[in-house]
């Protein structure tokens, strides 16, 4: 079982995919970990990574792939894998399709989760986060006992710079010149699936689990 999840920072494919881990028992995915993994165990490319990210500059694709060619590689990934975040370009895409064709291996399904910009803004814009130990929140799904506090070490709140209104509006509007070609590039492979991404969690689950069977019968 082979599944990219596509969606908008905000969407929910972070929650989503642990859920199929769960339900699964295959791995999770993302480019964010890995790299922080390839950085923390100084590989050889996580330093090659490191080069760039230190000037301020984005990793290339290359370096990218070959970290992602890494980590599918590990036993783990042998009875599938979610990516999560990745690709994110048409150009990640055929790279990706030429690392998988080595192993013998393509992706099933790709499934992206569409939840109007409204709602994406107002998911992001609520996140709180604890200066201190790091706990999680948000003013309207998951609200502190008190107002900027943190319930678990009682230290202040903050607002991640990424999650203003200003700077999410311009994630989205990224998200979206990049990943419009993609969606039509995994159209016309016949892989796409698109879901509604708004809901309860449980129910945006039925709909991914309703896709993935269909998929593997």
């Amino acid at each position: 079982m082979r599944v990219i999840l596509l969606g908008a920072p905000g969407a929910g494919k972070g929650t989503q995919s642990k859920r199929l881990v769960e339900k699964y028992g295959i791995p999770q995915v993302s480019t964010g970990d890995i790299l922080r993994a390839a950085l923390k165990n100084e590989t050889s490319l996580g330093l090659k990574a490191k080069s760039f990210m230190d000037k301020g500059e984005l990793v290339p694709d290359e370096v990218v792939i070959g970290i992602i060619e890494e980590r599918l590689a590990e036993n783990d990934c042998q009875k599938g894998f979610i990516l999560d975040g990745f690709p994110r370009t048409v150009t990640q895409a055929d790279a990706l399709e030429s690392v998988l064709q080595d192993m013998a291996q393509s992706i099933e399904t790709v499934i992206s989760m569409n939840v109007e910009q409204q709602e994406l803004i107002e998911r992001l814009s609520g996140r709180r986060i604890c200066s201190n130990c790091g706990q999680g929140y948000h003013v309207k799904f998951n609200a502190p006992c008190k107002n900027g506090i943190c319930d678990k070490c009682g230290d202040n709140l903050y607002q991640r710079d990424d999650d203003r209104e200003n700077t999410i509006k311009e994630r989205l509007k990224v998200y979206d010149n990049q990943t419009s070609p993609l969606i039509n590039y995994y159209n016309d492979k016949g892989l796409l699936s698109v879901i509604d991404g708004s809901g309860k969690e449980e129910d945006i689950s039925d709909r991914i689990n309703s896709i993935i069977t269909g998929t593997a019968a």
